[in-house]
């Protein structure tokens, strides 16, 4: 595919919110690259430290857009705006991210397009040829979030149901902690999940109302699991180790997709989407398709490279703001709380 760069609107995306330095180039709303680059150093802790993240970044970022403008075969030149992620996250991840995107754009004169991370998750899906049409219905869940979307526009979103307490993410996090795995735990829970019997143990469902969610019962009862079957069985988690991922992981899928139902049902919406860092785990994936067979639904579920944190979301829905000509200022500072 051949771009007159003279012609079309040329974003320069930033991603910084986490642990991962993320850089995309979007040309007239097609991704032309996307670039992650991981951080390996918080393996060693159990989890990310926010100092150690932002440092990275640091050392990451300048990479991660040159290899982006090569990947994408596009001059600095041709950009016509930077986008950049501004919460929520980190601060100190964010404050790398927001200061190359602000340094970028005063040198060359460009706008500056301001992103909602969580906002980008849901637009993720205007990646691509296949996408949902408003109104549709958003679950999007990570290691900090848990929601239900409704989206009406590009930028008109409202979050219909969300954690009380603990996000989905973390509690798989936590569980593979509690089993010994190392981190990140949970795609090494989707790993041993695909090997074991999801019914081989039952976990509880909070009864929660509404539309909204909680799981920091859940992590207790499979602490309480854990603990008491050590004790009759020291080599309980080396023996049962795919059974319990499997088990945790069918539950936890259930208790968002019940949930899911009961809000598409209410709301009569048929287009359905997944979203965030959870949405790569195949439990998931797989559970939202099957009832998505059942009752009709559309389904709508990201690549797997756009649903960890990524710089080509920030991009897309940098495109779709570019349009309206919704930009910010030199004076724009990252927010660690950002409401969507």
């Amino acid at each position: 595919m051949t771009f007159n760069f003279q012609k079309l609107p040329v974003i320069l995306a930033i991603e910084s919110s986490c642990d991962e330095t993320s850089a995309s180039v979007c040309a007239d709303g097609v991704i032309l690259s996307n670039v992650i680059a991981n951080q390996t150093i918080h393996e060693a802790y159990g989890g990310v430290v926010p100092e150690l993240a932002s440092r990275v970044h640091q050392q990451n970022i300048v990479p991660a857009v040159q290899q982006a403008l090569l990947n994408a075969k596009v001059n600095k030149n041709d950009i016509n705006a930077v986008a950049f992620t501004r919460g929520p996250g980190l601060l100190g991840s964010l404050l790398v991210g927001v200061s190359f995107a602000k340094a970028f754009a005063l040198a060359k004169n460009l706008p500056l397009i301001e992103i909602n991370h969580m906002q980008a998750h849901v637009l993720a899906h205007f990646i691509g040829d296949r996408k949902p049409s408003f109104p549709f219905l958003c679950l999007t869940v990570s290691g900090g979030h848990t929601q239900i979307v409704l989206v009406k526009d590009y930028f008109d979103m409202e979050v219909i149901g969300q954690t009380t307490d603990d996000a989905a993410g973390e509690a798989m996090d936590k569980t593979s902690k509690i089993l010994g795995l190392p981190y990140p735990g949970g795609p090494l829970i989707d790993k041993h999940a695909r090997q074991g019997n999801p019914d081989a143990y039952k976990f509880p469902e909070p009864q929660i109302p509404g539309f909204d969610f909680s799981f920091s019962g859940l992590k207790t009862a499979i602490l309480y699991f854990i603990q008491n079957n050590i004790k009759a069985n020291p080599n309980f988690i080396q023996e049962n180790l795919n059974d319990i991922c499997a088990s945790v992981e069918k539950r936890i899928a259930t208790i968002l997709l019940n949930k899911l139902k009961k809000a598409a049902d209410e709301y009569g919406i048929k287009d359905i989407a997944l979203a965030g860092g959870v949405s790569a785990n195949t439990g998931l994936r797989e559970g939202l398709l099957e009832m998505g067979a059942k009752n009709g639904w559309n389904c709508f579920i990201p690549k797997l490279e756009y649903c960890t944190d990524n710089a080509a979301m920030i991009a897309i829905a940098g495109y779709h703001k570019y349009l309206k000509g919704d930009f910010v200022g030199q004076e724009i500072a990252p927010l660690a709380r950002m409401p969507l």
